[in-house]
């Protein structure tokens, strides 16, 4: 039987997703240091990687974790990385309870055409109540309404890169014909909370629909993700639990009539990759040691949604009620402290060392044991890597443990396609006003 090909993607936090990785003499610092950042695109498409991922926040938090300061507004950063890689995906985070769908729809689509169609886009709500006070938007919506809006948002943005059909750009100098207006389509849209008339002022964009990512793994997430995305980034701590959420996930998608095998599961893995077992130990026994409390208790706060730094460190986890914030990272990191008895400080560490992902540490051969069977074994399609600091971590990867994958048979050789939907295997226009016209 052939093996399951997985997918990699790299969530490129600067200066790293472990909260003390910058502190490191070898790791880079500045999120806005563009040199860095076409380095670790450039390493990233060297290893034939599917995407790079950023991130983004709303809001200056000192305390937080310093990625989240200092850092480029994503969709311009992709943009300028288009211009120094040739395949590798390109996907920027956009929340939709603070933006418009007729910009986001706008920009990434341009994203698409500058790169030669390896654009995507990270569908957020947005987790932190305090960003609301950034924009003219009022209050903060509640969990559930805030995807209510996304669903209503990705609709509208999906109706706009559907307005032009192929073939409208006709420029046709001796006809003196610029456009062929019978296939550009206004959308015309009236909804609960928008009202949009398009289309675009651009052609459609070479993916035909960019690819759409989505980060939230809650009820009102998954049910998003199962009817509209391609990519969904969830946080999976353990084996087992990662198989029952890709079974109950790709049930969900068949629900909504699509290719389960379309839409592909990406959790994330912080890898400390080391020449031994013990050298990978250390790299990351040395960043713990280095975390600063405060900065460890707002990243854990935020996780679960409470602060929690009135507790004692050695006591147990305590009872805490569901948030306005992330809720599928709390429900996942408190269900393990119950299950496993652990303290306060047990979590503290886990957030720290890699925001509340997956951690492995090993060989470059060990790395791969853990991703071949988690991929073998249908708990993942692939995996989202979470490097704890840069370059050197994700330099490693692709040395080491891409080289390793490729020979088992489990990890590409070489792009197949110049598309990010080719990377996915998702590669096919398709244009929903033509499917639902037909149907």
């Amino acid at each position: 039987m052939s093996k399951r090909m997985m997918h990699l993607g790299v969530y490129v936090q600067i200066p790293g997703n472990h909260i003390s990785g910058w502190r490191r003499d070898d790791a880079a610092v500045g999120g806005t240091n563009l040199p860095l950042l076409q380095g670790i695109a450039r390493t990233a498409e060297k290893g034939h990687l599917d995407f790079i991922f950023f991130a983004d926040s709303y809001g200056y938090r000192p305390d937080g974790h310093p990625a989240m300061n200092a850092r480029f507004e994503p969709t311009t950063l992709i943009s300028a990385l288009a211009m120094s890689t040739s395949h590798v995906g390109l996907a920027a985070t956009v929340c939709t309870t603070y933006s418009e769908p007729f910009t986001v729809a706008r920009a990434v689509a341009s994203v698409d055409h500058l790169s030669g169609g390896r654009a995507a886009w990270n569908v957020v709500t947005g987790s932190v109540a305090a960003d609301a006070g950034n924009f003219n938007k009022g209050s903060y919506p509640e969990h559930d309404q805030r995807y209510e809006i996304a669903e209503e948002f990705v609709d509208v943005v999906r109706g706009l890169w559907d307005g032009w059909e192929e073939g409208a750009l006709v420029a046709d100098k001796a006809s003196g014909q610029y456009l062929d207006t019978t296939r550009i389509h206004p959308l015309n849209h009236s909804g609960r909370f928008y009202s949009v008339r398009g289309p675009l002022n651009m052609p459609r964009p070479p993916q035909g629909n960019p690819v759409i990512i989505q980060a939230g793994s809650s009820g009102p997430g998954q049910a998003l993700a199962a009817r509209t995305a391609d990519v969904i980034f969830t946080a999976q701590l353990e084996k087992a639990a990662a198989q029952q959420f890709y079974a109950g996930f790709k049930s969900r998608v068949r629900e909504f009539g699509r290719d389960a095998d379309n839409v592909k599961l990406l959790p994330g893995l912080v890898p400390y990759v080391g020449r031994t077992r013990q050298e990978a130990r250390d790299q990351l026994a040395a960043l713990q040691d280095q975390a600063e409390p405060s900065q460890a208790f707002a990243v854990l706060a935020h996780r679960l949604g409470h602060d929690v730094s009135g507790y004692p460190l050695d006591g147990p986890v305590p009872d805490l009620p569901k948030s306005n914030g992330l809720q599928y990272n709390a429900t996942v990191l408190l269900q393990m402290a119950r299950r496993d008895g652990l303290t306060l400080r047990d979590l503290y560490h886990l957030v720290v060392s890699g925001t509340g992902m997956n951690v492995v540490c090993g060989t470059p051969s060990d790395i791969a044991d853990l991703m071949e069977e988690w991929v073998t074994e249908r708990a993942a399609d692939g995996f989202i890597l979470m490097p704890p600091w840069y370059p050197g971590p994700l330099e490693m990867f692709v040395a080491e443990v891409v080289p390793e994958l490729t020979r088992r048979g489990l990890f590409r050789a070489d792009y197949n396609g110049p598309t990010l939907r080719h990377h996915l295997g998702i590669a096919g226009k398709f244009d929903r006003r033509e499917l639902a016209a037909n149907s």
